[in-house]
């Protein structure tokens, strides 16, 4: 276990995730008299709007997830660690990380926590093997696997119900993120894959759309929601409401509406889009401070985002349950920057703020290409317009300019000519993550512990060692009696070339 420290007596700042919370907070206090420790369980800053994207193939993840230290790399009073938090000691000030086996224990004098949200299942977390979220690169990538894979294998079936079952696709959770990849996958297999495969056509692949809601995208309010509900069933989407999933396995789910019989969809490709749980850091910090929890796992704060009888503690982003506020990039963004302001104000001796007040820029979801909806103030926007404000925004969200530059060029490809640049499907794509799960601690199973390494390094060593011998000894491509003495011959004769 190694322990980080600071050499000198500069207030230290810890934050606690890499998401837009942790990354504009961290980014705030470029100029206050702080020392910021990021410590996030990836490496990279997620622009998690544009996920979807990345599941159908139109844009790479690189274009959305840049490296949290290339970001930071300008921050001089900025350090970034790579770890997923395993504890907080609100008494001590410690905050304890971990990677592969390796411990690291980090103090602070400020604690911004900045975990974000998970996928909930509703209790059913063992619906997560056979329909992955959407809340991670992860997830992206093994949703690219399965989605391209259906297809792939579609066009290998022996039998038209197999073929069925791989062609139809269910995305459960009809908000902004379930809409999206339910209109990508239509756009999928109505125009780019439709003159690929010559086995199957595409355009009979069946796109379901389900949510136990009355209708789709509820917080957009009755008339954009009916507008995006028109709008996907033009484009060839299947939506079902009022329908609870009730069981679901690696061939289908069973889905039944209130007071009728359940009824099986026979569905190998299943997208979870439905519910959002909070960080579990949430309730160990609701254990150690009597701070409420609400049903997702959002932990209750003070006005000022502190945690109750922790003032050295700002929870901010997905994680808090403070005035309804929405689970959306503009709270964390928000909310981190107001923390981080308060932090540097303290050490100014300034007079706090006032208690945090949600600014709403407006929701926006895309539907497919050329169609959206937007809700601003008392606006509501849907269609072109519609569209080319949300490429608009999230444009200027994204992160630098080379990822809005080759985000700007493969949106561009996408929209002028249906093809997608991002089709690469593998299998460890889609089985990777269960194959870590099945491990005892995960990745750490697969590492070699480090007293081990002395006789490892032997072994290369002597290897290359060999290695170099052989070429500057010109052994290499001679049979083995040649390397030797001849025997009752001239070395002509015994020296020859393997293939000769």
């Amino acid at each position: 276990m190694s322990t980080s420290t600071s050499t000198n007596r500069r207030h230290q700042v810890v934050v606690i995730g890499s998401g837009f919370g942790g990354l504009f907070g961290t980014k705030a206090m470029k100029r206050a008299d702080v020392d910021v420790t990021m410590i996030a369980k990836t490496t990279h800053h997620l622009f998690q709007p544009l996920l979807y994207q990345v599941a159908t193939g139109i844009l790479s993840q690189g274009e959305i997830a840049p490296p949290t230290r290339e970001i930071l790399s300008d921050q001089k009073n900025a350090n970034v660690l790579l770890g997923e938090v395993t504890n907080i000691d609100l008494e001590r000030k410690l905050v304890t990380s971990q990677v592969l086996g390796r411990q690291t224990v980090t103090p602070y004098d400020s604690l911004i926590v900045a975990a974000g949200a998970g996928q909930s299942y509703f209790g059913n977390d063992q619906f997560a093997v056979h329909a992955p979220g959407m809340k991670s690169i992860d997830d992206a990538l093994e949703l690219r696997g399965r989605i391209f894979g259906a297809f792939e294998l579609a066009e290998l079936a022996e039998s038209e119900e197999e073929r069925q079952r791989l062609l139809t696709f269910v995305v459960v959770g009809a908000g902004p993120t379930g809409v999206e990849m339910a209109g990508q996958i239509a756009e999928l297999a109505h125009h780019t894959l439709r003159k690929d495969f010559r086995r199957i056509c595409t355009e009979e692949a069946r796109v379901i759309l389900l949510d136990a809601a009355s209708q789709v995208l509820p917080p957009f309010g009755a008339k954009l929601g009916a507008a995006t509900q028109r709008s996907l069933e033009k484009r060839g989407v299947e939506v079902r409401l009022g329908e609870m999933v009730t069981d679901l396995d690696e061939r289908g789910l069973v889905v039944q509406a209130k007071g009728q019989d359940p009824q099986r969809i026979e569905a190998v490709t299943k997208v979870w889009a439905a519910g959002v749980q909070a960080s579990p850091l949430g309730k160990m910090l609701a254990e150690q401070s009597g701070a409420p929890l609400d049903r997702a796992g959002r932990i209750g704060v003070n006005p000022d985002l502190t945690l109750p009888g922790h003032p050295d503690v700002f929870v901010v982003g997905d994680m808090i349950a403070l005035d309804n506020l929405p689970g959306v990039a503009q709270v964390a963004i928000q909310t981190s920057k107001y923390a981080a302001k308060e932090i540097d104000r303290r050490l100014k001796n300034k007079p706090p703020q006032k208690p945090f007040k949600y600014f709403d820029k407006g929701s926006m979801a895309t539907i497919s290409k050329f169609s959206a909806v937007a809700m601003v103030g008392k606006l509501r926007i849907t269609g072109v317009i519609a569209w080319l404000m949300w490429l608009v925004i999230h444009l200027v969200y994204l992160t630098g300019f080379k990822n809005r530059f080759t985000t700007l060029v493969k949106w561009t490809v996408t929209f002028l000519s249906n093809d997608r640049s991002e089709r690469i499907a593998t299998e460890q794509q889609i089985f990777a993550r269960q194959a870590l799960e099945r491990l005892e601690h995960g990745a750490a199973d697969l590492v070699t512990p480090p007293g081990e390494w002395n006789d490892i390094r032997a072994e290369l060593e002597a290897r290359a060692a060999e290695e170099a011998r052989l070429t500057d000894e010109g052994e290499r491509g001679m049979r083995r009696e040649a390397a030797t003495a001849g025997v009752g011959g001239g070395s002509d004769t015994n020296a020859r070339i393997s293939g000769a």
